[in-house]
């Protein structure tokens, strides 16, 4: 549950990130590549990779901390789905 919420404000905040923390983060989390794996193509160490995707998840977390796009996203669904038919709440999450 915790990788969905984390993916989710990459979504939103990845832009924000330099491009080598872009690529670790996708090895990692979307091409599920191992730590170790990571490493080695990258010539660094594991403890470099982990140290890395641990700060960008920090970085992450301190975005929507600070403007909570995931947060305000999730209290407008929430206001429009008592208001609106489900296929026009499904057009406003692609536009959001």
């Amino acid at each position: 549950m915790e990788d969905i919420y984390i993916i989710t404000l990459y979504d939103y905040y990845s832009e924000l990130l330099t491009l080598k923390q872009k690529e670790y983060f996708e090895d990692y989390y979307f091409s599920n590549l191992s730590l170790q794996e990571i490493a080695d193509l990258n010539d660094v160490s594991r403890n470099a990779v982990h140290k890395t995707i641990t700060a960008i998840v920090d970085k992450l977390k301190f975005y929507e901390e600070k403007l909570k796009l995931y947060e305000n996203r999730k209290r407008i669904n929430e206001l429009l789905k008592n208001k609106i038919s489900d296929e026009l709440l499904d057009k406003i999450n692609e536009i959001v």
